[in-house]
């Protein structure tokens, strides 16, 4: 016998058909005689739908409220799943975050699950029961209900399967798995069958909606197999797994994206020891995350030039606190919020000599411009002109053989 996690995600539990439906996969994964532990997320569109009920109240809406409102989406689900369980003859039963409980720590709309009660969902599995939870959320020491960042229930899946050690965590979607790029964009996309947590890692962190990031990263830590799979068909999915089982033959496994970047340019910013701390501290400060970091110092030493990259939702706040910043001088301040980064992801390029090139290569041969480069060993990623980005993932993908 077999302890598992389901996770759904909000298309999965998109309407009453798809509850319906889900229903159906849990009753099938319980008929084999497995322990299960469903997680689930807000129907699809629900939680925007929240948020902009929240903002039509007031656009500071008060974080403690807000996740109060927010978690309500996780809770329709939970009723609503179990109730298509029950109506099908399978024994089930939601548990809130608070009845668990779910524990948390860090501030609203941004906590994290620091552990959890297995007592109630032990005892209820014990006697063949089915466990349902709603992603997402959980309560702090205080008894606050708390949620913990947009695609959080990836996360919340990880957790209960680390803290319940179960033998494996399913991600139910409506994509068939990983694959080398958006389906959606790219139809040529290629389904990734095995990938290692640090791949997913990079992909996930570069744009790939897939999977959240943390949860990955969770997983990769406590070595937790991984499995992203269709709700709609019985095909087998993606495997993520650790990196004793990384294909080193495949040099390059994805190409990401993202169209919500901005990109800041200091020129000419006085050059000496601590200047980074003093231009960035304020920024983790006011919970802005800085991405990637490019310095170019001058010829004389004595002055350097400084590019990085936001969250484009973040430009005004940002631009604001540099101008605010009297603890650094800099001759001028330019931005663009027009930028995309684009990234290729593979375990192979550790191995493989000339990849650099062919990439940047690709891109010049499609007349498209680079405005900054970040690398690690299983990365790449620039930053071009939004306008280009459909045709330069399209080239990379070709290029590197993934179609």
């Amino acid at each position: 016998m077999k302890k598992k996690v389901l996770k759904f995600g909000g298309t999965s539990v998109g309407s009453i058909n798809r509850i319906v439906h889900a229903a159906k996969i849990i009753k099938k994964e319980s008929e084999l005689g497995n322990k299960i532990i469903v997680v689930v997320s807000a129907m699809a569109g629900k939680t925007n739908e929240l948020i902009s009920l929240s903002k039509s109240i007031s656009n500071n809406f008060n974080k403690r409220e807000l996740d109060v409102l927010l978690s309500t989406g996780e809770q329709i689900s939970c009723a609503l799943i179990t109730g298509a369980l029950s109506e099908i003859g399978v024994k089930a039963q939601s548990f809130m975050n608070w009845q668990i409980p779910i524990l948390t720590e860090g501030e609203n709309n941004n906590a994290r699950i620091i552990n959890m009660n297995k007592t109630k969902i032990d005892n209820y599995l014990s006697i063949g029961g089915i466990a349902i939870i709603p992603g997402y959320q959980g309560v702090s020491s205080l008894g606050e209900i708390t949620t913990i960042g947009r695609g959080g229930s990836d996360a919340t899946a990880v957790a209960v399967a680390k803290i319940f050690d179960t033998d494996s965590c399913e991600i139910y979607t409506d994509v068939e798995g990983v694959y080398s790029t958006d389906p959606n964009k790219i139809p040529i996309a290629k389904k990734i069958d095995k990938i290692s947590y640090e791949e997913m890692l990079e992909l996930s962190s570069l744009g790939a909606k897939v999977m959240q990031s943390s949860a990955v990263q969770t997983a990769m830590i406590y070595d937790i197999p991984l499995q992203v799979r269709s709700t709609f068909t019985d095909r087998q999915g993606t495997k993520i797994f650790n990196k004793e089982n990384i294909d080193y033959s495949k040099t390059v496994t994805g190409v990401a994206y993202s169209k919500d970047d901005a990109k800041i340019t200091l020129q000419a910013v006085e050059d000496k020891p601590g200047i980074a701390a003093e231009i960035f501290e304020p920024f983790g400060k006011n919970q802005i995350n800085i991405d990637m970091v490019i310095q170019n110092v001058s010829s004389d030493g004595k002055t350097t030039d400084i590019t990085f990259t936001i969250k484009r939702e973040d430009l005004e706040k940002s631009l604001e606190i540099l101008k605010k910043n009297k603890k650094i001088k800099f001759k001028n301040l330019s931005y663009k919020d027009n930028v995309s980064k684009i990234s290729i992801v593979g375990a192979g390029m550790v191995t493989t000599p000339g990849v650099t090139y062919r990439m940047f290569r690709a891109l010049a041969d499609e007349k498209i411009n680079i405005l900054a480069i970040s690398t690690s060993e299983i990365k790449i990623s620039v930053i071009i002109h939004e306008n280009s980005t459909v045709k330069a993932v399209k080239k990379l993908h070709n290029i590197f053989n993934l179609d």
